[in-house]
């Protein structure tokens, strides 16, 4: 049995992998597929890929571009999740801040340099025209390190998918004054190119796999409540995320990546761009 190592954000995106793998799934087609939870995110894993402590990642598309323009050793071989992801811009409750506005110049809470909180931070500067360059961050490495943040003021406001949060709100820690939706599909599968020219045959077969689960995935009954214990969540806010959010089958688009990578270069968080070749791979 081939053992691969893949790695994902502990969300309800992900719940597919998870019910393939106890299904049995992977186990019969000889594959040991094990998953780590990595509640810090893009940039941990753009991390464990560089240092082959993952095989594959689930990961945020502008996070693991800008990566492997960067020299990660790496290619997004599909898009996981082709709907945008909508990023809540929060503050504490008990904050004064009550629009976009009375947050510039404040200092945002990210999980780490590099992740989608960072990245996304930057997007969002540059839709309400503010200067890049001045935004000021606080590394806090995940949900409860950006809770504790906010409540104790040593960050301003923090961005996060809105529904992963939507129990934080509920529970007055939160507020919500925005939303900022990804302007590009949210989630790709990213795989060592290592582990690409090594096993090919075990990566396409593991695609194969999600991709009947992701593609049935809506249709698995009462996969609402499941996924409403399992992560928490109301059952209407779950109804509402499964509305807005797509699972794709398909590899990403050559425009499509053209117009990240001139998103990332024009917000200077890339210094250059890669060609399609060389980030993504057919398999």
């Amino acid at each position: 049995m081939k053992t691969i190592k893949i790695a994902g954000v502990p969300e309800h995106f992900n719940l597919p992998w998870h019910l393939a793998i106890e299904n049995g799934d992977f186990e019969k087609a000889n594959i040991d597929l094990e998953w780590t939870d990595v509640p810090e995110g893009t940039g941990k894993m753009c991390q464990m890929l560089r240092d082959g402590e993952t095989d594959i990642a689930v990961i945020l598309t502008e996070g693991i571009v800008k990566d492997i323009v960067a020299g990660n050793p790496s290619k997004i071989v599909q898009m996981y999740v082709e709907s945008p992801l909508i990023w809540g811009i929060h503050v504490a409750a008990n904050s004064d801040y009550s629009t976009l506005s009375d947050i510039e110049n404040t200092k945002v809470a990210i999980s780490r340099y590099g992740s989608g909180s960072q990245l996304m931070a930057y997007v969002n500067a540059q839709n309400q025209g503010w200067k890049a360059n001045d935004l000021q961050f606080e590394i806090v490495n995940t949900l409860d390190g950006a809770v504790d943040a906010l409540t104790h003021q040593k960050a301003d406001y923090f961005m996060w998918e809105k529904f992963m949060t939507k129990p934080l709100v509920d529970n007055g820690i939160f507020r919500r004054i925005a939303d900022c939706p990804t302007p590009w599909p949210c989630f790709v599968i990213a795989v060592r190119d290592e582990v690409l020219t090594k096993h090919p045959n075990t990566i396409a077969t593991i695609l194969e796999i999600i991709n009947t689960t992701t593609q049935e995935f809506k249709e698995i009954p009462s996969i609402d409540r499941t996924l409403a214990e399992k992560y928490h969540q109301k059952i209407n806010d779950i109804n509402d995320w499964l509305s807005v959010t797509h699972w794709s089958q398909s590899q990403i688009k050559e425009d499509m990546l053209n117009k990240i990578q001139n998103q990332l270069f024009e917000l200077q968080i890339t210094d250059k761009k890669g060609t399609f070749a060389s980030i993504v791979k057919a398999i």
